[in-house]
């Protein structure tokens, strides 16, 4: 299965790509199923099953399905026009998306949780259905939204599943160039071609688009994740959700600024220049604002936090060169995706944050003259240290502990960065057993610890 660079990067909304984006792209697809069918709807239902229930107020889950069933999309948001669609909604107890008739649609009935066991396919999983005049179900479907934005119906799932199971369905390889589908694969691609990473992908890219639209889609996922840490390292006040939590970026951003030129800054203080950045991604993400996915909402912060820092702070960077880290990163998530999981609700955040963390390693490595093979070793070093890390969200916020999680991830992803062009790419772990006991790690993790908020700091923090 080939996926694009604009796959694994996406333009959205926060607090979260799997329980906010997901959501929401999921009721777009079930209107549009509702638009293609000979029914007459009258009305709408929704229930959340697994994570998306337990920790789907503090995601905003239930404000995304509403807003999505209502014809709303992550792309595309309008946070003023979705608050006047919510009030609306509250006081009318209906929806009317574009295409469709005006549908009942009362939040506080018509959309419910469920606290029992995960449904089958996922542990996001959500069932939407539409009814008639006396409240009867007329079409119902089942979608699970998979981490990072990605959503698959219950029978898309099943045949996911099914062609994994298969060594002959899973060898099936996408029209592309270069259609490597583990980090070895990649890498005897790239001896061969003698091209980059980024160069395979790009190339790869190009069966679907033109090099003036890849650059230009590279470009607008750029100046959407500069703009949200711009915005970020400005904006102050209190986090939305009950914990209180103070916005801090602009508070250590200023530090910063009114400490450069003095001796007596250590040199150790770049690492809060890396954090900075990645806490203003996601102080912005965890606020409901525009963020890009990198590869998750929850871990939104790594890979920005280390382009700025590359662009900022390290000698002869290139603002020319981003395609390049960009397209290299996307390359090393779509192997950790395809082979092992980018959920944090699936796997921890050794999913998220891990993931981000070896492509935002990946990419830089790439942009300061790395082989492939120091690429790859790049990559292994930053998910390697991440290894079994947990995703246990204080009242179900992305706020604690994943906001200064990402900072620590960027300062992890630059240094595994650093030691990889130490070397010469020979190492012991590869990046595929590194992988490999990623999905292994997650799949033996206590669904507690698996954003839940059912275990880790979720149960041994005040949640007031």
């Amino acid at each position: 299965m080939f996926l694009s660079v604009f796959d694994m990067f996406k333009v959205g909304i926060g607090p979260s790509s799997s329980h906010t984006m997901g959501p929401m792209v999921a009721a777009a697809r079930f209107l549009a199923l509702l638009r293609e069918s000979l029914f007459h709807p009258k009305g709408l239902k929704a229930s959340l099953h697994g994570s998306l229930a337990f920790t789907g107020i503090g995601h905003a889950t239930d404000r995304a399905t509403i807003l999505g069933l209502a014809g709303f999309d992550p792309a595309s948001y309008d946070h003023a026009k979705a608050e006047a669609a919510l009030a609306q909604i509250r006081d009318t107890k209906t929806v009317t998306p574009p295409g469709l008739p005006t549908l009942t649609f009362d939040p506080t009935h018509d959309l419910s949780f469920d606290y029992g066991p995960a449904l089958p396919g996922h542990a996001n999983g959500m069932i939407l259905r539409a009814t008639d005049a006396q409240g009867d179900v007329i079409l119902q479907e089942t979608y699970y939204s998979i981490g990072g934005g990605f959503v698959l119906t219950a029978a898309e799932q099943e045949a996911a599943r099914l062609i994994a199971a298969d060594p002959k369905k899973s060898e099936a390889r996408a029209p592309v160039p270069y259609p490597f589908q583990t980090a070895a694969e990649m890498l005897a691609m790239a001896a061969k071609s003698r091209l980059t990473i980024a160069q395979m992908k790009r190339a790869n890219e190009r069966t679907y688009r033109t090099d003036a639209e890849i650059d230009a889609g590279l470009a607008r996922l750029w100046q959407v994740m500069t703009d949200c840490i711009d915005r970020g390292l400005v904006t102050g006040g209190i986090l939305p959700g009950g914990l209180k939590v103070r916005r801090r970026a602009p508070g250590i951003h200023q530090a910063l600024i009114a400490e450069r030129g003095l001796n007596l800054v250590a040199p150790h203080t770049i690492n809060d220049w890396m954090s900075v950045y990645a806490m203003a991604v996601n102080e912005e993400n965890a606020a409901g604002g525009q963020v890009v996915t990198a590869p998750t909402n929850g871990a939104a912060g790594v890979v920005p936090a280390t382009i700025r820092y590359w662009l900022d702070h390290v000698p002869g960077a290139q603002p020319s060169r981003i395609g390049e880290f960009l397209l290299t990163a996307a390359a090393i998530g779509g192997l950790v995706k395809h082979n092992a999981s980018i959920s944090g609700a699936e796997c921890g955040c050794q999913a998220e944050v891990g993931s981000a963390a070896a492509m935002a390693a990946a990419g830089l490595a790439a942009v300061l003259g790395a082989t492939p093979e120091q690429v790859e070793n790049a990559a292994e070093i930053a998910l390697e240290h991440h290894l079994g890390m947990t995703c246990d969200p204080v009242k179900g916020l992305v706020q604690v502990p994943c906001i200064e999680r990402n900072g620590l991830g960027a300062i992890k992803a630059v240094s595994a960065a650093s030691l990889s062009l130490r070397g010469d790419g020979q190492h012991l772990v590869s990046l595929d057993a590194c992988v490999e006991t990623m999905r292994q790690t997650g799949h033996d993790m206590h669904e507690k610890y698996k954003e839940t908020s059912l275990g880790g700091l979720a149960v041994n923090v005040p949640n007031c």
